[in-house]
């Protein structure tokens, strides 16, 4: 008697206890592209920022990394600095007219002038620097693992962590970071997906899956998504990765993305469904 009222009690429990297992799961967004653009493929891409009308770009490695401006991919930089042989560039923000470059292991922040690449200053944090982006407010910094630290940018001190979770997975590797439709977007290192986070306390409410686009790659096992720049006018992001020689302009079908006010009228090259 006692078994028996255990397996009617789980049979009644059963159908609020699927619909709670099933939101557990990271829910993917199905994306358009919009636009392909060309690029070279020597770019260790680490971070990228566009404003409507240019580009910048981190690229990283030791005895390697430069930052650059670009206004066209497919041409030659309008600005490049080279860094310093012993600095591995890493992710990039820009936000009142600084542009900041975080560096791998060096925990040094470089600072400058976004409208000609003028070094300013340099602040210091502690541990590893991986993605950066901005709110419009502070700065959101990622350092492989599962949290996200929300900085002061005039003296790049830690005002909150923000642990990241949900979804039905531990997260960690968080990379590239982009602040797009009140949401912070990151890549994780070495997968597909791109995941969109509540700023407010840490959920994973959804992602992307990258998997679909077909980069032009060289046989490299760096050859890895990484880069996310939200492009405001066209309601879109663009994403890239470490040796791709491709830009895309995606537009989630969802996720913030889906507002008729934001979206100006153009035709979608492929769908969410395959290429």
């Amino acid at each position: 008697m006692y078994r028996l009222r255990i397996r009617n009690w789980i049979l009644l429990l059963l159908p609020t206890l699927l619909p709670l297992a099933a939101e557990a799961q990271l829910q993917l967004t199905p994306f358009s592209i919009l636009e392909e653009r060309q690029r070279g493929g020597n770019h260790f891409t680490q971070g990228l920022f566009y404003d409507g009308q240019r580009w910048w770009e981190s690229s990283g490695l030791y005895r390697r990394s430069w930052l650059a401006e670009y206004t066209d991919p497919a041409a030659k930089p309008v600005r490049r600095k080279w860094l310093p042989r012993k600095l591995f560039a890493e992710g990039l923000t820009v936000l009142g007219g600084k542009l900041y470059l975080l560096t791998y292991k060096a925990g040094e922040a470089h600072i400058y002038r976004a409208s000609d690449l003028h070094h300013l200053e340099i602040l210091n944090y502690s541990g590893e620097g991986w993605g950066l982006t901005s709110d419009g407010t502070h700065l959101i910094m990622s350092d492989g693992s599962d949290e996200l630290a929300i900085r002061d940018p005039d003296n790049f001190k830690i005002l909150r962590k923000l642990k990241v979770k949900g979804a039905g997975e531990k997260w960690s590797h968080l990379n590239e970071l982009e602040f797009a439709q009140g949401m912070i977007w990151a890549n994780i290192w070495q997968d597909n997906r791109i995941i969109a986070i509540d700023p407010k306390n840490g959920q994973v409410i959804g992602g992307i899956d990258l998997q679909q686009l077909t980069p032009d790659v060289r046989n490299h096992p760096d050859t890895v998504a990484n880069g996310i720049a939200w492009d405001k006018e066209r309601n879109g992001l663009w994403v890239t990765g470490k040796y791709w020689k491709q830009l895309y302009l995606i537009r989630p079908q969802g996720l913030g993305f889906n507002n008729p006010d934001t979206i100006k009228p153009e035709a979608s090259k492929v769908s969410a469904s395959g290429r």
